[in-house]
């Protein structure tokens, strides 16, 4: 990890992400860091976020909606996306690594990982 300097904003944004699971976009994650930072920017939020993601502290989801989504949680785990309302949540399901090995005797190279999104409605968008 890089050693940065320490940054009250960034702070505040981890505090804001730390616990979450309802995988916020950077305009939410504005939104809230607002009202400690009133005149923060949109591209100081993005900025700090991107540094975060480098860092390895927290994840950048990119779901296919257009808009990032973030995750403090960077253990590996899979994603459910709604359809529907573009809610994102954890599946509590165990990680799959041999898909890593099957997925290798197909590859064109050596692979390292994989990362896997599944879609459908969420429940409360199926009432």
């Amino acid at each position: 990890m890089v050693k940065r300097k320490r940054s009250k904003q960034r702070d505040c944004i981890r505090a804001y992400l730390e616990g979450r699971k309802d995988h916020p976009t950077a305009e939410m994650v504005y939104e809230a860091v607002r009202e400690e930072f009133p005149s923060i920017s949109l591209g100081t939020v993005y900025r700090n976020l991107s540094l975060l993601a480098e860092d390895g502290e927290i994840m950048r989801l990119d779901v296919g909606e257009g808009q990032d989504r973030f995750d403090p949680n960077v253990e590996k785990h899979y994603h459910f996306v709604c359809q529907k309302c573009g809610a994102v949540s954890d599946l509590d399901m165990p990680w799959m690594k041999h898909v890593d090995v099957l997925a290798d005797s197909f590859a064109a190279g050596k692979v390292t990982g994989h990362m896997a999104y599944f879609y459908g409605i969420c429940d409360k968008c199926a009432e």
